[in-house]
């Protein structure tokens, strides 16, 4: 469902933690084999986990471990054909060869349901499989039970010690026909000093319940004539309250109608937006208009239960409780994409789910990257802040502001965190002991910027005094005679030799180099411009990124690196804004020459269509805004910059009733650049809009070109915002 808590599909392969990158999500494309359908899954994300409480329908004998790929029946894993596989939003099945099994998926918010067409003349079981995770390693799994109550029901539970470390997950799950046996197995990885006593039973097929930390079921249901529909909730505080939600959302086992349901759901979240462009870039667009739809996701119970970021249990009260916050990608696009399609309650429930985990946190902050209320302290920077402060300065109400901003400035002054002690005695993040120091050094900078900027609004000048002046301390890491961010240490000094393709561990630079991080002060562009020397050295700057000679071999050992157009390096976050900036130079038609490089280049309708991970929806916003033409650099400006159409035609059916329409006239692949703009019927001067432009409703109308139109949107006042001033400018270090 969009911004569900299950997220069911089939996991293909569960490799060794090590080798799992490309198994993130559970499920890849080229594989032959599927383990089973586990019900937690992440939208491509740069790191993992989940993959909990995995079923496979066996028809036959039963096999206890998962087998070899290449050995069929070897295990319980079975082969597939794509051509036997139908996947559409909310609903997806496939033909389980070596089982001659057809199975079937759909969900509710907190529900999975399956159901399985089992061959008439073979014994039916289902078997789930605790031990099972993405992200997989020995000992992986803490704790864990399995328990067949007297009505058949199932429930249980795994603490995992993964990327969010003691993680707790419970279940409970029903089946539409009745068991005719059970077997419960402990094949527990590790050697047992102490096993304690045995419970009731002689046998895995009379123990009605089991604990420990290898844990297998298997649920028989001899030879069936009619398809087995099988329900298994989920819930972050308890078993009970996993059958409260079953109870709650799917009371019956009529799979048509939850999937008639979760179709009817995802209609009415896709229509936000009204798409006419050529078959292959609608396709794009309105699947990554899905994508950006599943997280952050509902993370409590239907009574408003959730576990927070001290492990304890919460109630949200008047609010949704949401988690999986991958905050380093989603602040950029992907949240204020939400403030335009989403209703604004939306939006609160996200702020109120990042200032609860705030105080619910041992730390005092808000969150970095967290999933199901727990923090993972993956990636830098205090991103929460930017998304705040977005939803504030766009009139989004549902929250305290006050409350907000003082969580807000909490985060930015925890000094254990990050080094932001060193930071705010120094200025910057010195390199001496920390090798993403420059990176944090530019993030900082931006997320105070965001809370000066609420601050300011609200009237709390102390606030904004102090955060406009962080604001600019990227300047300190700045080398003018080099022309690029560069590490610096502790002594005031910067590190010495500097190669601005260096990346990778202690390179002074997070998933990527100086060549993408030098230009990250979407607050302050106006400053780089002039300390590089003007307009032009801007333009040469990027030119030389995008059109590097780079042998891929040098981010071997970097994460998350590809979709590469010279040291531009679409598959990660922080290159996300970089074509644009040749908007704030006074040159968009070159923005409009990049933006066509990078869309014909990085995406396409096809298994391998994204360069890279999807990071929970920010590739994709990414996308439908660059489609529309135009892209938030700067969340908190309430500005988009204006770069260039990809669609013949598209409404934003606005979330306050109105329509916001973007039309072009000329549209094809040799007019790439935009000849005129237009907006509710008169000439735009200037390349950027405002967010009250577009929640107006109107017509935003481009006229493309096969040249480009050197006279528009080049003066100063016509480009997007910064903060500075040549009489604010603060000098830069010298190399």
């Amino acid at each position: 469902m969009p911004f569900g808590m299950v997220q069911l599909s089939p996991d293909t392969q569960i490799r060794p933690f090590k080798q799992s990158y490309k198994w993130a999500a559970g499920y890849r494309y080229e594989d032959t084999t599927i383990l089973g359908f586990s019900h937690t899954h992440f939208s491509g994300a740069g790191h993992s986990d989940l993959g909990d409480f995995l079923v496979q329908p066996i028809a036959g004998d039963v096999k206890l471990e998962p087998g070899e790929i290449d050995l069929p029946h070897s295990g319980y894993r079975s082969r597939f054909h794509h051509e036997t596989e139908k996947a559409e939003p909310g609903y997806y099945a496939v033909t389980l060869d070596d089982y001659g099994v057809r199975a079937e998926l759909t969900a509710t918010t907190r529900v999975g349901v399956h159901r399985y067409t089992f061959p008439a003349d073979q014994p039916a079981h289902l078997l789930m499989d605790l031990r099972s995770s993405i992200y997989n390693y020995t000992g992986k799994v803490l704790w864990a039970s399995l328990r067949v109550h007297a009505d058949g029901t199932v429930t249980g539970m795994r603490e995992t010690r993964g990327w969010a470390p003691a993680r707790q997950l419970y279940f409970a799950m029903r089946f539409s026909q009745p068991l005719v046996g059970h077997e419960l197995y402990d094949r527990e990885p590790l050697p047992q000093e102490y096993k304690g006593f045995a419970t009731p039973g002689t046998s895995p097929a009379d123990t009605q319940a089991i604990t420990g930390r290898g844990l297998i079921g298997v649920f028989d249901f001899g030879e069936l004539r009619q398809p087995l529909v099988v329900k298994v909730a989920i819930s972050p505080v308890s078993e009970d309250n996993a059958i409260a939600n079953l109870d709650a959302e799917v009371p019956a086992f009529d799979f048509d109608a939850v999937r008639a349901s979760a179709r009817s759901a995802w209609e009415n979240a896709l229509s936000v937006i009204n798409i006419k462009a050529e078959s292959a870039m609608r396709k794009s667009l309105y699947t990554a208009l899905y994508h950006s739809l599943m997280a952050p996701g509902i993370a409590m119970d239907v009574d408003g239960s959730y576990r927070g970021p001290d492990y304890q249990v919460h109630k949200a009260e008047g609010f949704h409780f949401v988690s999986t916050f991958s905050l380093w990608d989603t602040f950029r696009a992907e949240q204020p994409l939400m403030t335009l399609i989403e209703p604004p309650g939306r939006t609160a429930d996200v702020v109120r789910s990042l200032l609860v985990s705030q105080k619910e946190s041992p730390f005092g902050i808000l969150p970095i990257w967290q999933f199901q209320g727990l923090e993972t302290w993956c990636m830098i920077g205090y991103h929460a802040v930017p998304e705040i402060a977005d939803a504030y300065m766009k009139n989004i109400a549902g929250f305290n502001a006050n409350e907000a901003l003082d969580a807000m400035v909490a985060s930015a002054t925890y000094a254990p965190y990050g080094h932001l002690g060193e930071y705010m005695k120094l200025g910057y993040v010195p390199v001496d002991n920390d090798g993403e120091a420059a990176s944090k050094t530019m993030e900082y900078a931006f997320d105070d910027w965001t809370i000066a900027r609420m601050a300011r609004r609200m009237g709390r000048n102390d606030v904004a005094d102090t955060f406009e002046k962080r604001a600019k301390n990227w300047r300190n890491v700045f080398g003018k005679e080099s022309g690029f961010v560069r590490p610096k240490k502790a002594d005031g000094t910067f590190r010495d030799p500097f190669n601005p393709a260096q990346a990778g561990a202690q390179s002074g630079f997070t998933e990527g180099n100086a060549w993408q991080y030098s230009w990250y002060q979407p607050q302050d562009e106006a400053t780089l411009i002039q300390l590089l020397g003007g307009d032009q050295k801007l333009v040469d700057k990027l030119d030389a990124m995008f059109n590097a000679k780079v042998d891929p071999k040098q981010y071997a050992d970097v994460e998350d690196i590809a979709g590469m157009i010279g040291q531009y390096i679409h598959g990660n976050e922080p290159s996300h804004h970089l074509a644009y900036l040749y908007d704030y130079a006074g040159q968009p038609w070159r923005t409009q020459e990049r933006l066509k490089q990078i869309v014909d280049s990085q995406y396409r309708p096809a298994p391998d269509g994204l360069v890279g991970n999807d990071d929970l929806g920010q590739m994709s916003a990414w996308l439908l805004f660059t489609a529309f033409g135009f892209y938030p650099v700067a969340p908190g400006t309430n500005e988009y910059v204006i770069g260039r159409p990809f669609v013949d035609e598209a409404t934003l059916n606005l979330p306050n009733g109105k329509h916001f329409r973007v039309t072009t006239e000329n549209m094809s692949d040799g007019n790439r650049y935009v000849g005129k703009v237009m907006l509710n019927g008169k000439p735009l001067t200037r390349s950027y809009l405002r967010h009250e432009e577009i929640m107006a409703g109107g017509e935003l109308h481009f006229v493309m070109s096969s040249t480009p139109n050197k006279t528009w949107a080049t003066s100063q006042s016509a480009r997007p915002y910064s903060q500075s001033t040549i009489a604010s400018q603060k000098p830069a270090e010298q190399d």
